[in-house]
């Protein structure tokens, strides 16, 4: 099984969903934000919730060296530099819109986005 690690800044939004999307399909996945906000934006607790998935108990957490230790592939989306790489472990890059600020639709929009690429991820 390959144990998968969605990384972004706030850890509120496009990594929380990716996490979900991949527990969904019976994998082992964590999520962490290089800035962690104080909460996960509720629009996108909302379309979630709407595919029947409740992120309404989880909490954003911070990126630790452990995570990414425990990782064998991490998938980022946006971190930057803040993302540390360790040697045989492998990094994906997705370039995917933050979804503070953005209106319910584009948040949907995102949100099959994530779900697609999801799909395509090894368990």
């Amino acid at each position: 099984m390959t144990n998968v690690l969605f990384v972004c800044v706030q850890n509120a939004g496009r990594s929380q969903m990716a996490q979900a999307f991949y527990e969904r399909r019976g994998g082992e996945a964590r999520s962490a934000g290089s800035d962690p906000a104080d909460e996960l934006h509720p629009v996108v607790v909302e379309t979630m919730d709407e595919v029947g998935i409740d992120l309404g108990g989880r909490v954003p957490k911070r990126l630790e060296r452990e995570d990414v230790e425990w990782a064998d592939l991490v998938v980022t989306m946006g971190c930057g530099d803040a993302c540390p790489v360790l040697p045989g472990t492998e990094y994906v890059d997705w370039n995917l819109p933050d979804p503070a600020g953005l209106c319910l639709e584009e948040v949907r929009e995102l949100r099959a986005a994530i779900e697609q690429r999801v799909s395509s991820l090894p368990l």
